[in-house]
């Protein structure tokens, strides 16, 4: 089977880069919000300000801002890796980081351990 090519390997690979890349963002945004730079953040009716907390605590949520990009981070390369088949290791490990994300990250791991034969020698 490793000389199959099929497309459950390159689907948790664009599952992994997806919900890589919307975590970069996000952690991006948290770490902005515990530095108190202004961002035009929406308010909910009856609810105030859902950043509030974030605001409260600032080295808390600078914290949780970098891990969160750290784990898209690992994402992002596992899901490249997936991508051109180096290292199952990686891939599946990018697909893990992406599992935060719910179903897309649920997902990307099936997918990815399902595809193990597609690396070849290396895995």
């Amino acid at each position: 089977m490793s000389g199959e090519r099929g497309g459950l390997l390159s689907a948790g690979g664009i599952l992994s880069l997806t919900v890589g890349v919307a975590q970069v963002i996000f952690g991006f945004l948290v770490v902005l919000i515990g530095l108190n730079v202004p961002l035009w953040l929406p308010s909910l009716p009856n609810f105030g300000d859902p950043f509030s907390i974030l605001k409260q605590y600032p080295v808390i949520a600078i914290i949780i801002g970098a891990c969160l990009m750290l784990v898209g981070l690992v994402a992002i390369l596992g899901g490249r890796a997936a991508i051109k088949r180096s290292s199952f290791g990686l891939a599946l490990a990018g697909a893990i980081c992406a599992l935060p994300s719910g179903t897309p990250g649920v997902l990307a791991v099936i997918f990815v351990s399902l595809a193990k034969g597609e690396f070849g020698q290396d895995s």
